[in-house]
């Protein structure tokens, strides 16, 4: 019996590339006392894992030189020391990428296969889904009759966004990458409009099609991309509007927005029309866990919030997987099935 793992071989330079990783085999290790091995059924790729690859100053350690890329997975239960996990279990954690892995029980959670798909805990019911419900809730404080403009929100947390603010009774306009994108996002997510930012070339054009399909203007922005899309949010923001800064995924891999400094739009806009721009990493808010599982799992169970998963087979291909969900090659959540479904 043996275990695959997929090693950080090289820090990037700018965009990563295919030789950063490394897919190395070893012996599945044995449980100790307190603690189970499990089988990764499977593993959620994210834009933060981009992050980790580099060794700056971040809210979290880097993965180290040789070390398993960091990754959420949903995994099945092979062997246990421990008293809570029995052989059978689903549970989703942060094993990595990983055919296998062994863990004490901190961090992790059994998965209830009756409301939803398994693979749902890694997306609308897992750290994804709850970073849309702490940033529409507890960062911009979203309210009925307001406007929000949710950056890729086809993607695993704006879609959770898109639908959460349209049940809150928000106007809503995304923008997404592609006309199918697009059409999704209006059509079977609910949003009122939906901005393709393939289709502009620069933030004043994007500025435009905000005012067009939000002639009012923007109480509340959910950020995941930075780049031409907040150029043209913030001309359209309401004075006292919100911003949540969830992510900045144009800029991970360097500054793609040449000689255009944001910076200084971006401070100027804060003061003149008083804004509030707050950051947040969703692990700081798992008070919100189980609010978010009780009021989000039996909209997903009856149909009402929709999700959407692209899925990779195997785990060799994950690097690959990884490098277009940061093209934006993906639609929905991106998913890597490491192993069988459970029996």
């Amino acid at each position: 019996m043996s275990m695959q793992r997929i090693a950080l071989a090289s820090r990037p330079k700018g965009w990563p590339t295919a030789d950063n990783f490394r897919l190395e085999q070893g012996e599945i290790p044995s449980p100790g006392p307190g603690r189970f091995v499990a089988r990764t059924i499977w593993l959620s790729l994210d834009p933060y894992m981009r992050g980790r690859m580099d060794d700056g100053p971040s809210y979290a350690k880097p993965v180290e030189i040789g070390g398993t890329m960091e990754g959420g997975t949903v995994s099945e239960v092979v062997e246990s020391n421990h008293p809570d996990y029995k052989p059978g279990d689903i549970v989703v954690g942060r094993m990595g990428w990983a055919t296998h892995g062994v863990s004490d029980g901190e961090g992790m959670r059994k998965v209830d296969p009756s409301i939803a798909p398994i693979s749902t805990a890694l997306g609308v019911l897992g750290m994804p889904g709850q970073t849309a419900y702490v940033g529409l809730n507890r960062i911009l404080e979203g309210k009925s009759g307001e406007t929000i403009c949710v950056s890729a929100a086809s993607g695993a947390v704006g879609a959770v966004v898109t639908q959460l603010a349209k049940i809150k009774g928000m106007t809503v306009v995304g923008v997404a990458g592609g006309a199918d994108k697009c059409a999704y996002v209006v059509e079977e997510l609910g949003a009122d409009a939906c901005i393709d930012h393939r289709s502009v070339e620069d933030g004043k054009q994007m500025a435009e099609k905000m005012a067009q399909a939000a002639p009012g203007g923007f109480d509340c922005y959910f950020e995941n991309v930075a780049g031409k899309t907040l150029l043209g949010v913030l001309p359209n923001m309401k004075p006292f509007g919100r911003i949540a800064i969830c992510g900045m995924i144009s800029l991970y891999s360097g500054n793609t927005m040449g000689d255009q400094n944001q910076l200084p739009l971006l401070w100027r806009t804060l003061l003149v029309k008083k804004l509030r721009a707050q950051g947040f990493i969703v692990s700081d808010h798992m008070d919100l866990m189980k609010p978010f599982l009780a009021e989000v799992g039996p909209l997903v169970k009856s149909g009402r919030v929709k999700f959407r998963e692209t899925v990779t087979d195997g785990l060799e291909n994950a690097p690959e997987a990884f490098l277009g969900l940061l093209r934006g090659e993906n639609f929905g959540k991106q998913l890597v099935r490491v192993g069988a479904d459970p029996s």
